[in-house]
């Protein structure tokens, strides 16, 4: 039986990181390739549900991909305003992560 469980449990790290002055990246790292195949296989993590999440527009979301190789999904957006610019509050975009922690995904009960 699976169970909605937050991606911060199954994922091995979920980090966000400064892009430069105009971008932020998100990364979601999986241990093993199972766990990469599930997640990407539950549909759970789109294009859309970033936008919603992250208040962007979908066409505004510089990269969005599952890279197999390294068990990963990669998100690039742009900032919100400009890094150290009046107003921005994460100069190195290092607390962006926290709504991807939350993502539910089914997962089977362990």
């Amino acid at each position: 039986m699976a169970v909605d469980t937050p991606l911060r449990e199954i994922a091995k790290v979920i980090r966000s990181k400064n892009a430069g002055p105009f971008e932020i990246t998100l990364d979601i790292v999986f241990k093993t390739r199972e766990d990469f195949d599930a997640v990407k296989k539950s549909g759970v993590i789109t294009k859309e549900l970033v936008s919603e999440l992250y208040n962007v527009p979908t066409q505004a979301i510089i990269t969005f991909g599952f890279f197999e190789l390294v068990n990963a999904v990669k998100i690039t957006l742009p900032r919100p305003r400009a890094q150290g610019g009046i107003g921005e509050t994460d100069m190195h975009a290092a607390q962006q992560h926290v709504p991807l922690q939350e993502i539910r995904v089914p997962w089977p009960e362990s």
